[in-house]
């Protein structure tokens, strides 16, 4: 319940803060970001997570 409870801390009417900001990455640190992640074991989790991560900056980019 308590992981239920954290999603309606924003309230449901829309407007300031109803969003999460999404963080800018340079260049520089998504080319470094690829490299480690391309160093990664065959079926590393956190290449999962990271796609779910990239899912909801997408989700909170739209938000805005």
């Amino acid at each position: 319940m308590l992981w239920l409870s954290a999603c309606g801390l924003g309230g449901s009417e829309s407007g300031a803060g109803a969003c999460p900001p999404v963080v800018e990455y340079s260049r520089a640190e998504q080319v470094q970001a690829a490299v480690e992640v391309d160093a990664l074991p065959e079926g590393a989790v956190v290449v999962r997570m990271l796609a779910d991560y990239a899912v909801m900056r997408e989700q909170a980019r739209v938000c805005e």
